[in-house]
Formats: C-alpha cells, structure tokens, sequence
C-alpha cells in the first residue's frame, strides 16, 4: 500500500500578514516553526521512503524541520508550487477584495468562474495537481511518501481524490499550516484517512 502523508508548509510572515503569496514567497515565523517541529514529533514513529516539496523555500525550510536529522532527500517538483496568483501576489486581502471585487468574489465562492489576472484559472492549478500525483504514484508502489506543499493545491489534489469538482473546492475542512491529510493509495484506489488534521497543535497551544 502507498501512503501519502500530505502536509501544508508552516505559518509564514505574508500568512500573518494576510498577503497572497503564490508563487512568491516569504519566511516562517517562529509560530511556523514551531508547529513543523510538533508535526514532526507527531510523525516520528513513521518510516518515510521520500519526500516531495515545490520549489518554494516556505515548503523546503517546513520539511527541513520536519524532517530534520533522517537520512531522507527532498525532491523537488515545480508542479507542487501554490496556485500563480498573477498581480494578485503581495497584495492583502482587502487590497485585492477592493481593486477586483468581482474576481475576488468568484476566487473563493464560484471557482469556475474566476479569471485570473495574469495567474492560473483553477482548471489549469487542477491539472497540475492530477499531474503531480501520477508521477508521485508511477515512482512509488508502496511506502509512506512525504508530501509537503500548499493550501490551495492541497485541496486540489483531495477534491480530484474525493471524486468532486471544482464547485466542491473550498469545502471544509479549512488547510491549516502544518495541517496533515493522509491518503492510502491500493489497486489504484484512493482512501482519504484524515484531512486537515492539526491535532499536533494542541501541545503547541498548551504552552
């Protein structure tokens, strides 16, 4: 059996700051840190064959974390990249709800229809995530894979997994930073195990 451990990178400065980051990027904070060391307490007693970031510093720095002293690769993959936000990337929040308000709305409640400025439409994100896990499957028959990338593709790559269409995207669970969703991968059929689960917080909250 393949495992997927599917993991959101950490907590960064622009996630704070409530900036899209896309294809661009920013640092972890301490509480980013923090959360990727108490997931990989979480996962310490699982045996990973690899591991698979995007090319974004945010998602190789959380799997360094995680990681840390096994003797594991981390490999690359452009296609793990978050979805490319176009003009939109930097920009708050706010900012983009007041210069594209209309797209802004269609980002969040009617996927179909947005139309990025200068960025990827979800279709485009959807594929590259379908991409993505075919080649990860046609690497590994079994085992447990480390996967860590981001929010929007992460739920990409379950709502493609669960059998639902883009109108499903944004269903909860909401992908917390450093949240794990786990999929069990057998005779080419997909379980989802867990999703969005940020159950490793509680020891951080705790403090």
């Amino acid at each position: 059996m393949l495992r997927l451990y599917l993991v959101r990178h950490g907590q960064t400065e622009w996630n704070v700051q409530k900036k899209m980051q896309g294809w661009e990027d920013s640092a972890l904070t301490e509480k980013g840190v923090n959360n990727a060391i108490a997931l990989r307490k979480k996962l310490e007693g699982v045996e990973f064959a690899a591991a698979y970031t995007s090319t974004s510093e945010r998602t190789i720095e959380t799997a360094r974390l995680i990681i840390e002293k096994r003797n594991l690769a981390i490999n690359t993959n452009e296609d793990l990249r978050e979805i490319n936000l176009g003009e939109w990337e930097g920009k708050t929040l706010d900012e983009i709800k007041d210069f594209y308000p209309e797209q802004f709305k269609y980002f969040w409640e009617n996927p179909a229809l947005y139309e990025p400025v200068g960025g990827e439409t979800f279709e485009q994100l959807i594929n590259r995530a379908i991409k993505v896990l075919n080649y990860i499957t046609s690497k590994h028959n079994n085992g447990n894979i480390l996967v860590i990338t981001h929010s929007v593709i992460l739920k990409s790559l379950l709502m493609h997994v669960n059998g639902k269409s883009v109108k499903d995207l944004w269903t909860p669970p909401f992908i917390h930073d450093t949240s794990l969703s786990i999929v069990e991968i057998e005779n080419e059929v997909y379980r989802v195990k867990s999703e969005g689960d940020i159950s490793h917080l509680d020891s951080v909250n705790e403090v």
